[in-house]
């Protein structure tokens, strides 16, 4: 029942996990927001699943700080899920540009659109377990471990990560602000 009849602002929706995420979040009976750039496959699993079915489909830049404004001021979201990315190691070599601006600046254009919009309670910015600095460890990293990234993608998720740290500590402290996370995802079968 916690999910049924919130507003939830998911970004990156039209990819594999935020396809995934929405159809969860609307079978829970929430009130879906997506925004996405583009359908990132064919075939998709956002075309596949009929993921737009039942829910607002918002085709936009995350880099548009104007329209992710726009979005956050119409919609009201109590919670907002980021998962919009270039999440591609191989493509943020051929396009580093985007990766970042993508990966970083799409990053504070989203937490200046929560820090921004009273309503929403909680934010979540799903990034990578590529964010740490590689030691070619044999073993997992913990989260304590530093951020770094060889490669600019790797370097852009350490980045996110930074940003949800400055965020938090900057303008997300008192109470009555929004909750803020981050959450590292890992490779995903089928992705």
């Amino acid at each position: 029942n916690f999910w049924k009849n919130k507003t939830d602002l998911v970004t990156g929706h039209t990819g594999f996990k935020g396809s995934w995420m929405s159809l969860i979040l609307k079978k829970n009976g929430a009130n879906v927001i997506g925004f996405s750039k583009d359908i990132p496959t064919k075939p998709s699993m956002y075309e596949i699943a009929s993921v737009k079915d039942g829910i607002t489909n918002i085709i936009g830049d995350i880099n548009d700080s104007k329209h992710i404004n726009q979005v956050f001021s119409e919609n009201k979201p109590d919670i907002v899920i980021h998962m919009a990315a270039q999440a591609i190691v191989r493509e943020s070599y051929k396009n580093p540009l985007e990766t970042f601006s993508t990966n970083v600046i799409g990053t504070v254009n989203l937490f200046e659109a929560v820090r921004l919009t009273p309503s929403v309670k909680v934010a979540i910015n799903i990034t990578s377990d590529k964010c740490y600095k590689n030691n070619e460890w044999i073993w997992g990293y913990r989260e304590s471990d530093p951020m770094g990234g060889k490669d600019p993608y790797s370097a852009s998720k350490g980045a996110s990560e930074i940003i949800t740290s400055s965020y938090i500590s900057s303008f997300f402290t008192n109470e009555g602000t929004a909750n803020i996370a981050s959450v590292r995802a890992g490779n995903v079968i089928g992705a």
